[in-house]
Parts: C-alpha cells; structure tokens; sequence
C-alpha cells in the first residue's frame, strides 16, 4: 500500500511515519515545503519538497506519489498565528487543500483521502453540549477554526460531488514528544527541563490556567487516523479524542510532579487568547464504534514521554 502524508515532516507527520512503517506493507511517502525540512523527515519515507499552494508541485508531487492512500496532514497549526495573520492561515489551509483534491483527481482519483480538521471547528461550545459529537453546532472562534471548517466541507463536498472517497476526522488536542514548544504541553515541558538544567530562573510562564481540554496521546491519534482513513466510511465525520476534559492547570501539575526543581507560576499575558471556550470535550463513540480504536497511552506517560525528551533536546544542545 503507498501513503502520501502530506506535512509529513510535522508533529503528527513524523509519528505518523513511525507507526506506519512498524508494518511492512506500507510505501510511504511525504512532502515538506522547504528543502531546510527535509533534514526533520523521519527515516522510513521519502520525501519531495512541494509546496501544496502552488497547483503544479501539488500536480507533480501526486503522480510521482501515486497514492492508495492520502493523510493530509499539512496545515498551518498554530492557533494564535490565525489572528496575527488571518489570511495567511486560510490561503495555507484552504487553498492546499483544494490543489491537492484536485490533483488526486486527475492522477489518484480512488485514492482514499484523510482530511484532518480539528476541534477548534467547534468553538465556543456551551457547557451543556459537553462532550460534543459530530453534530453539535460550528461555532469558531478564531481564523484557524474557520480555516479548518472550510477544510471539513471542501472534504464533504469533493466526496458529494466528485465521487473523491474522503474521510474526515476532528481530532481534539494531541500531545506528545517532539512537538513544537509554541503549543501549551510542550511550552510548559521545556520550561520544566531548561529549569532542570539551570538554563533559566525557576520561573513557569503561563496562559490561561483554567481551561479544560481534551488530550491524546500523538501516538495513539496517529494509530486512529490509519484507521479512520482504511475503516472510516467515505463522506462521514468522526471526532477523535479521550472523552476525558483536564485542565491546563492539570497538566502543568503533572509535569511539575516528575520535576527535580521547585518553580514560580507567572501569568504571560501574550499567552492568553482574544477568546478562549472555557471547557471542550469530545464524544468519540461515533468513531469507536466504527473502527475499535481506544486511547492506550496513560495521559501520565504521555507528559513523563514529553518532559524527558525535552530533557534529551536541552542537553543535546546545550
């Protein structure tokens, strides 16, 4: 079987690589936007440097792949980034997205196509919609959700009305290691360890404390994509995620217990959103019934995972 994921330099695109590849079947490969990135492409794929806004490399990048299957992973990811730059994020995610359904129609047209949103299409769901289910009101609240709306749809409507077998998911947040330090998991963990290290004061930055999230295991939502894209049925939408709500002030806690230091708590008011929904949480029951997936990673061993490889980073480069 032949995957394309695209972003596969990424966060997800690289645990998406490992799990892959722990089978035999699978021809992977991968795009990146820059030649810089190809040095960040987990070793088990190969990757072609295209920029999925240009409707030509996503041409060439689709037939040299020749795909069975697409993980579209690709996307500008960064919540706040949204509002500093609306428009950059919604020609990123939009119009990537676009090309690349085009391209797999004149080139992979039964090939089966993942295409990822997010739960930030939801917004500011009411306390009484939790957990939220696949029919629950869209209402975004940033850029990025809007961007991600369009995404969900264009994957509906490039199924309805072009026969492309699409899938769609709404992943809630992931965390793991190698993520990026801009999100609040891995914010928090490379405080922690440049603390640990002596690289900083004992002093933690933080947003808001309070909101409660919905955190998977990157390794464990990597593990339900594959299924989503091979058992998932064409045209439906799947949420995926825990289904437990912890706060942020929960995690930080947690990574504080596998310290060796004593810290401050700061409020970094750069750290806060123009609007942020005080509680969101998923059901998943849709996509469990449909393929079995179940969270297995401890949300404990996710962050002692995350915190320790920071550790590896801050020493490595240090």
């Amino acid at each position: 079987m032949r995957a394309l994921i695209t972003g596969v330099a990424g966060f997800a695109g690289g645990h998406l690589v490992e799990h892959l590849a722990s089978a035999t079947d699978w021809d992977i490969w991968g795009n990146v936007l820059e030649a810089d990135h190809l040095r960040f492409v987990v070793p088990g794929a190969r990757a072609v440097v295209a920029d999925l806004r240009d409707p030509g490399a996503t041409r060439e990048l689709v037939e040299q792949a020749r795909p069975d299957f697409v993980f579209h992973l690709a996307a500008q990811a960064f919540v706040p980034q949204s509002w500093a730059d609306p428009w950059d994020t919604l020609e990123t995610n939009v119009r990537s997205q676009i090309n690349l359904c085009e391209a797999l129609l004149q080139s992979s047209p039964k090939a089966r196509v993942l295409v990822v949103g997010s739960n930030e299409e939801y917004g500011q769901a009411r306390h009484d919609e939790q957990p939220v289910n696949e029919d629950n009101p869209l209402r975004p609240d940033s850029p990025y959700a809007v961007s991600k709306i369009a995404q969900d749809f264009l994957g509906l409507q490039y199924f309805l009305s072009r026969g492309l077998p699409v899938v769609r998911v709404r992943p809630f947040n992931h965390i793991g290691p190698r993520q990026g330090e801009r999100f609040v998991a891995s914010a928090f963990a490379k405080q922690v360890a440049s603390i640990e290290a002596g690289l900083q004061p004992p002093v933690v930055r933080v947003g808001n404390l309070k909101a409660q999230r919905d955190f998977t295991d990157v390794r464990d939502m990597v593990r339900a994509y594959r299924l989503a894209l091979i058992q998932g049925e064409a045209g439906e939408v799947y949420n995926i995620g825990s289904g437990v709500p912890r706060s942020v002030q929960q995690l930080l806690d947690t990574l504080l217990s596998y310290a060796g230091v004593d810290v401050r708590i700061e409020i970094d008011h750069e750290r806060l959103r123009p609007s942020d929904t005080p509680i969101l949480y998923c059901d998943a029951s849709r996509f469990m019934a449909r393929t079995g997936w179940t969270p297995a990673i401890p949300f404990e061993t996710t962050l002692r995972d995350l915190l320790d490889d920071w550790r590896v980073r801050i020493r490595e480069t240090s």
